[in-house]
């Protein structure tokens, strides 16, 4: 008996430490590279202090990540051959940007570290949360160690990125699909409190829908014209460079911009959130970060799955 007991004991702590090793920490770096995250903090705080957009761009390249077969980095990859990169997507194209400022991170960390251990998944969990800190928002505990994927899906990126245009059914069922609630909807959503949006985006909503404040409407329509114009842009709320609760604040008098944005605050389940929100920042805040690990948990690749790419536009 004593053998079998040996084997089992040994078999559950090889378990145990592969559990460990495989699942997402805020310490993973701690002792493989201490110096990586100062780093990436130092070239996104410099980032986001020239062009305070860059903020939100970085954040919304973690979401864009993430929501598509997982937090894997393949955002980033180019097309090749084998696929097309998944920055032509719908949701994606002529509108995901940062990717420069993402190559500066990953050079600078593979420097400071000597080589190539910070995977550009993990940059883009960091950059994320970093960007939101240096805009006046919160921080929260970013868990590390995830692989980088070797693929990416146009195809799937169509398929399962939440659209603008979705009303509060169809998002509830997006963020399901992943994993999240409608409290990680409405908290992720708040994110839209930095950043700008193009006219092409928003312009049906503001010369067709019924549940828009008029003055708000004829606002945007001064720089969204019915025709022309797609790439303007118009900030989501009335800070675009401060991370607060403005977002919300506009839900609740009918200025959202996006059709998807107003759909929170519409007579349906989650409008006593976005109260909550709008007069609450601290518990925004708190529910912000919650959710930002949430999604950051979303299929990481982990232990020996995918690589640590060299260069976060193409497989190794």
């Amino acid at each position: 008996m004593a053998p079998r007991f040996n084997f089992l004991l040994h078999a559950f702590l090889c378990l145990a430490l592969a559990t460990t090793s495989f699942s997402l920490s805020p310490k993973f770096y701690d002792n493989l590279c201490p110096q990586a995250l100062p780093a990436i903090k130092r070239i996104v705080e410099a980032a986001v202090h020239r062009e305070p957009r860059m903020g939100a761009s970085l954040l919304r390249l973690h979401f864009h990540d993430c929501f598509v077969n997982g937090c894997d980095g393949s955002l980033l990859l180019d097309s090749t051959s084998a696929f097309e990169t998944e920055k032509n997507a719908r949701g994606n194209f002529n509108s995901v940007r940062g990717f420069e400022v993402v190559d500066q991170i990953k050079a600078e960390v593979d420097r400071v570290c000597g080589r190539p251990v910070v995977s550009c998944a993990d940059i883009l969990a960091v950059a994320a949360r970093d960007s939101v800190l240096a805009l006046g928002g919160p921080t929260w505990k970013v868990r590390l160690g995830r692989r980088d994927s070797t693929t990416a899906s146009r195809t799937l990126a169509d398929s399962v990125l939440p659209s603008a245009s979705m009303d509060l059914p169809a998002l509830i069922n997006n963020f399901k699909n992943q994993g999240l609630n409608k409290r990680d909807l409405v908290a992720l959503s708040g994110g839209h409190t930095i950043g700008l949006s193009q006219c092409v985006i928003f312009r049906n909503r503001i010369y067709n829908a019924t549940n828009i404040d008029p003055a708000f409407a004829k606002e945007r329509r001064a720089t969204c014209p019915r025709t022309g114009g797609n790439t303007n842009l118009a900030p989501f709320d009335p800070t675009p460079a401060r991370f607060d609760t403005a977002y919300f604040k506009n839900l609740v008098k009918e200025r959202g911009l996006l059709t998807s944005d107003q759909a929170l605050f519409s007579g349906g389940s989650t409008d006593k959130l976005v109260e909550t929100y709008s007069k609450n920042p601290d518990a925004f805040w708190v529910d912000f970060g919650k959710s930002m690990i949430r999604m950051g948990n979303i299929k990481p690749w982990t232990g020996k799955q995918g690589q640590i790419r060299v260069n976060c536009r193409k497989v190794n």
